[in-house]
């Protein structure tokens, strides 16, 4: 007799076909997974971006794709949208604002009355600051012309305090081929006191008035402390003008950036995302050195939980600053330094308290991490370096860390050994990671591990862009074997680490998860799905 069960099984199907009656739809790489619907995508693409592309697409067709996804997304419903992006920007859940700010642009731009109106308000939450509003005002004006709706909006973020308004034109000076210049004459706010008139007159047509005193009106007085600086004779004067008057890095003269003196002056009152993009920096004019009273303080600073929340420090930044700063020289220019030892360490600690506080499960975690050929390319948040599988590594390090009983598998079409441990610094584990060997892509192999080896795990989470086809059985068919044969109700959580449109969770599935990778949500939803 013939066994027809060599063609057709509901249990065990290769991954190069649909499981039978499921709604699975072909991928990028020839196998089959679930698609996601544009609430997901809308996720995916505001924390993960599109930037460097993936594998399978060029940068600008899995941006097309995307800001399609988002187009549908706010066509659905543009009120939940605009309230999804804003949701996800002022909670500084994303590395980059970009997305966010694209997505309430298209939103400005393409939505209904109702969407177009809530997109408005929402300025202030996502353009927080003047680069974001620059950014903005070069992505809408690709969609839309400047009705009034628009110029009203811009007036209004130009209406914020004084002396708020005058720190954002000083270190935000010009985005985009975009200047405060551009948007004052389009926008034409209402000044509602004489302190804004000022500033508007300044940001549009400069000051002649430049006396040797400060200026004797307390908001107007950091740009009084910028036009001296630019006809500052000394260092001396330089640095009096930053730490009287808190002068940003922006305001300082090219020439006096290579003082140590002046960045000491600097880092008085420095933010903490500019912090942590100028270490290298501090380090190579000789500022921060082992044992220093500035390395100190900036160790102290690193370490300030509650300060990296204020801030939004995300911890893809943070990482790429470590990455950077551990291996003493840029990715592109010829700038070298020596690493400070102890700036490396409170870096590495940084990126955990970055993700908040993450309190154990006490369940059992089988953490897989693909690091096949398609998740060697694209960059994580425009990072040189940070590909998805290397990224993925510094992510599991979150529950590594927080969880007592977990296992590490690395694999590809295969199982790649994984000595990785939270024991180890973030930068050794971005290496060890990188340097593997990589192939085709089977997301069943953790639970086929697990269910052969008999190893009792009650949460598996992959990482993975979803691109699986090499594989006998698919990924929900080895859960569901390992939950038969174990006896043990286990979960999966699949960790999306590219903006495309599959995943290899089945929806319809409760013990199934889907997550956006470096959402700082991330951990503690994940922990909270393992508790049930």
């Amino acid at each position: 007799m013939k066994n027809y069960l060599k063609a057709f099984k509901t249990r065990q199907t290769p991954q190069w076909e649909p499981i039978p009656g499921s709604s699975q739809v072909p991928n990028s790489a020839g196998g089959y997974a679930w698609p996601v619907d544009d609430w997901v995508r809308l996720d995916r693409f505001l924390v993960l971006g599109s930037e460097g592309g993936s594998y399978y697409a060029t940068e600008r067709a899995l941006t097309v794709d995307n800001a399609q996804a988002v187009l549908r997304a706010i066509q659905a419903d543009g009120p939940r949208a605009v309230a999804r992006i804003a949701e996800v920007s002022e909670a500084g859940r994303a590395p980059k604002n970009d997305p966010a700010i694209f997505a309430l642009a298209l939103a400005a731009s393409h939505g209904d009355p109702a969407t177009r109106q809530a997109a408005f308000e929402a300025l202030p939450r996502v353009c927080r600051i003047g680069t974001h509003l620059l950014h903005f005002a070069g992505y809408v004006e690709g969609f839309r012309g400047w009705g009034r709706g628009l110029r009203k909006a811009i007036a209004a973020w130009y209406a914020q305090p004084a002396e708020r308004l005058a720190y954002q034109a000083v270190k935000y000076q010009a985005r985009d081929g975009w200047s405060h210049r551009d948007l004052l004459r389009l926008a034409h706010p209402k000044a509602s006191t004489p302190q804004h008139q000022d500033l508007y007159s300044w940001m549009v047509r400069g000051w002649e008035w430049v006396g040797d005193e400060p200026h004797p009106d307390p908001a107007l007085r950091l740009i009084w402390a910028w036009e001296r600086a630019k006809r500052a004779s000394s260092r001396q004067e330089i640095v009096r003008l930053i730490r009287e008057h808190r002068l940003p890095r922006e305001a300082v003269p090219t020439e006096y950036l290579a003082e140590a003196e002046v960045w000491e002056a600097l880092l008085q009152d420095m933010p903490m995302a500019a912090l942590i993009r100028n270490l290298a920096t501090m380090t190579r004019v000789g500022l921060l050195a082992p044992s220093g009273e500035a390395t100190a303080r900036v160790v102290a600073q690193l370490g300030d939980a509650q300060r990296l929340r204020a801030a939004r420090v995300h911890p893809i930044a943070v990482l790429a600053a470590l990455k950077t700063y551990a291996q003493g020289h840029g990715e592109r220019g010829k700038q070298k330094w020596e690493p400070v030892p102890a700036v490396v360490d409170a870096l590495d600690a940084a990126f955990y308290t970055s993700f908040g506080n993450v309190e154990p499960t006490g369940k059992r975690w089988l953490l897989g991490l693909d690091v096949s050929g398609s998740m060697t390319c694209g960059q994580v948040a425009g990072v040189p370096g940070l590909t998805p599988r290397v990224a993925s590594a510094a992510m599991a390090l979150i529950t590594a860390a927080t969880e007592q009983e977990r296992t590490f598998l690395g694999f590809c079409h295969e199982l790649v050994p994984l000595a990785i441990s939270p024991r180890q610094r973030l930068d050794d584990v971005l290496k060890a990671t990188d340097g593997l060997p990589f192939g085709g892509t089977d997301c069943a192999l953790p639970m086929l591990w697990a269910t052969q080896r008999k190893v009792e795990v009650d949460v598996f989470v992959v990482y993975t862009d979803s691109e699986t086809w090499f594989g006998k059985v698919h990924p929900v068919q080895a859960l569901r074997q390992y939950r038969q044969r174990l006896g043990i109700p286990a979960k999966l959580i699949v960790i999306g680490m590219v903006s495309n449109a599959f995943s290899i969770a089945d929806p319809d599935d409760a013990g199934m998860l889907d997550v956006v990778g470096f959402d700082t949500a991330a951990p503690n939803l994940m922990a909270d799905f393992a508790r049930g």
